[in-house]
């Protein structure tokens, strides 16, 4: 009886503190809210928007999926797709706090997300997304997705007409009809089949770098790449 009366009060002191902290291991209860401002974190790499694919897959279904199964995107690494790893808040968990650690030599670059509470926050939007009942994102969350313009209504001034090669140098002349050389190893040769890309046969020029002297020329397709160079010198 006596050893009753000195464990009664702490058991009532204690419950007065608030809430027992989460069993180890065990993820925290998130906030959509809060998970939508830490999903800015994400944007450069993943949207949330069904078929869209970036760097990574779509995220608008990723609860409840098979990990390396998103539909449409084909750049998985093999560890990933043969993982047997199903998305819910334990797995997404252990992934978001170091992607190593749960399917190794897997492609993803981001070194982790170290903050639990972060994490949970994160997981809860994520469940939302795929509910159809996600958050806004916080003001300027989404300005990396949306910084990618629809690259059929640039202007004459970014529309390639022609790419001559000399040398070491390419010489591109736009719809405007100025000629812009590069030095070889400053021009980038891209492809974008995506809806945003560019039609097929109208190559566009995109700026690169902070000293105005590198640029990329984003095709429709591989096949166009060789068929619009011309290797020819004055």
């Amino acid at each position: 009886m006596r050893i009753a009366r000195v464990v009664l009060p702490v058991v009532l002191a204690s419950s007065s503190l608030g809430p027992v902290s989460p069993v180890a291991g065990q993820p925290l209860e998130g906030n959509p809210s809060r998970g939508a401002a830490v999903f800015g974190q994400c944007v450069a790499c993943h949207s949330v928007e069904p078929g869209v694919h970036l760097t990574g897959p779509s995220l608008a279904r990723v609860w409840g999926r098979r990990a390396g199964n998103a539909e449409g995107f084909t750049r998985y690494s093999e560890p990933l797709k043969h993982a047997a790893v199903v998305w819910d808040a334990a797995t997404l968990d252990r992934w978001l706090e170091d992607p190593q650690s749960i399917v190794p030599r897997n492609l993803m670059t981001f070194p982790g997300l170290k903050d639990a509470r972060q994490r949970a926050d994160l997981i809860a939007y994520l469940k939302a997304v795929a509910a159809g009942q996600a958050p806004p994102t916080a003001p300027g969350a989404g300005m990396m997705a949306s910084a990618r313009s629809d690259l059929k209504t640039l202007g004459p001034e970014r529309r390639v007409r022609a790419i001559r090669h000399c040398g070491d140098g390419y010489h591109v002349t736009t719809q405007d009809g100025r000629t812009i050389p590069f030095w070889e190893f400053n021009l980038r040769f891209k492809t974008d089949s995506s809806p945003m890309g560019p039609s097929r046969g109208k190559p566009v020029l995109l700026p690169a770098g902070m000293q105005g002297d590198r640029a990329s020329i984003v095709f429709a397709s591989p096949e166009e790449i060789s068929r619009t160079i011309e290797a020819k010198c004055p």
